[in-house]
């Protein structure tokens, strides 16, 4: 994670990031998912961070991000989640236009996916963006205490 919070304080992509270290963008992911680096790659981050190779040793848990900067992650990887959900969408209902228009042109099939698909489409939209949001950290907060009471109050 603490690669992760250097790379975006600098404002770079993970391919600008693989280009400065001379490491390969897919090796910058894996560090970057949880995966532990070699002592090459620490060494190579290290010097394009300008920080010493064992802050990066040591520093690679998400504590080192304050609870703002946790919060502001996970939201922009819920996006991110989103954009992906609507583009997968996009294609595969396109698709399905062009198979039905192929198959069966008098009977208009593929509408029934894109409505089904599309609901749950807008849902995910509606909670991402939190126009409407069932499930979002009060509620999260809430059964985490709930559960903590519980567990507790069992001892």
């Amino acid at each position: 994670m603490l690669i992760r919070k250097l790379r975006l304080e600098r404002g770079w992509s993970q391919d600008q990031l693989a280009t400065l270290s001379g490491l390969s963008v897919r090796t910058i992911q894996r560090i970057e998912r949880g995966a532990t680096p070699g002592l090459e790659s620490l060494n190579a981050l290290a010097a394009v961070f300008e920080v010493d190779i064992e802050q990066l040793k040591h520093g690679e848990s998400s504590s080192s991000w304050s609870l703002e900067e946790q919060q502001v992650y996970e939201q922009v990887k819920e996006i991110k989640g989103f954009y992906s959900h609507l583009i997968s969408y996009v294609a595969v209902i396109a698709m399905l236009f062009v198979i039905n228009l192929i198959v069966s042109p008098g009977y208009i099939w593929a509408i029934w996916p894109m409505l089904g698909w599309g609901i749950g489409l807008t849902i995910h939209g509606l909670n991402t963006f939190e126009v409407m949001n069932l499930f979002g950290a009060d509620w999260e907060r809430k059964q985490v205490e709930k559960r903590l009471a519980d567990k507790n109050s069992r001892q």
